[in-house]
C-alpha cells in the first residue's frame, strides 16, 4: 500500500491524494503536522523523509518519491492511466506541470495562506500583486479550456489533477470568486468533481480544519 504523508491544507498532497483514490489505489494517508507544529522544518523530518522540507511525500515500497508532479508522473506511469497517449501529449502534460508549479499553483497557494493561515494580517500590496498574477494565470487557462474539456487529450490527464490542486478548497479561503468570473474553469473543475472517487481535500486527507484568520 502507498503511504502519502500529507495534510488537509495542502494543495499540492490533495493533487496526489485524489489521483490516489481515481486510480482507486488504496493508500495510508500519514499526517503532517505542518500548521500547528512546522514538522517540515524539523532537521529530523527534512533527514528521513524530504531535505526541501515539503509535503506530500510519497512511499512506494522502498522508493520515496517528493515533489507533487513527479509523483503524479510515477503513478500515471506504474498504473498506465492519465500520463498521456503519445509522445507529443507526455511533452504537453509536462508544459502544463511547469505552468502550474511556475505560475497557476503557486501564486494562488501563496496568496490563500498569507489570507487564510499567516501568523500576522498579510500586506494589501503584495495581496494586490498575487491577485494580479492569480487573474493572468486563470485567465490563460480559461482561455485554453474554451475550446476543450480537458487540458491535454480528449480525456483527464496529470495535468488536470495537478492543476486541481486548490479548486476545491472552500471560497471562503481566498475570497477571489474565481470559478465563478472563469467560467471554462469552472466547468473543468465540475468536470472533475464528477470522477469515480473524486471527493474534496478535507474529506481525504487527516488534519483538522482550520478557519480563516484575516
Amino acid at each position: 500500500m502507498y503511504r502519502l504523508h500529507c495534510f488537509a491544507q495542502s494543495g499540492n498532497s490533495y493533487k496526489v491524494a485524489l489521483l490516489l483514490r481515481v486510480l482507486g489505489q488504496p493508500f495510508e494517508a500519514v499526517f503532517v503536522d505542518y500548521m500547528q507544529a512546522g514538522a517540515t522544518r524539523d532537521p529530523d523530518w527534512r533527514e528521513n523523509l524530504n531535505e526541501m522540507g515539503e509535503a506530500p511525500v510519497l512511499e512506494d515500497g522502498t522508493l520515496r518519491l517528493t515533489q507533487s508532479g513527479v509523483i503524479l508522473d510515477h503513478l500515471a506511469q506504474r498504473h498506465g492511466r492519465f500520463g498521456g497517449d503519445s509522445a507529443l501529449q507526455k511533452q504537453e502534460i509536462l508544459r502544463w506541470l511547469l505552468f502550474d508549479n511556475h505560475k497557476f499553483t503557486s501564486y494562488f497557494a501563496s496568496y490563500r495562506f498569507a489570507r487564510s493561515f499567516g501568523a500576522s494580517a498579510p500586506e494589501p500590496a503584495v495581496m494586490g500583486w498575487l491577485a494580479g498574477r492569480i487573474e493572468a494565470a486563470y485567465a490563460v487557462v480559461d482561455k485554453h479550456l474554451s475550446t476543450r474539456d480537458y487540458l491535454v487529450g480528449n480525456g483527464p490527464t496529470i495535468a488536470d489533477f495537478s492543476l486541481a490542486g486548490y479548486v476545491f478548497y472552500p471560497e471562503e479561503e481566498n475570497g477571489l470568486g474565481l470559478l465563478q468570473r472563469h467560467r471554462q474553469v469552472g466547468a473543468w473543475a465540475e468536470r472533475l468533481s464528477r470522477l469515480e472517487g473524486w471527493a474534496p481535500p478535507y474529506e481525504v486527507m487527516p488534519g483538522d480544519r482550520i478557519l480563516p484568520r484575516w
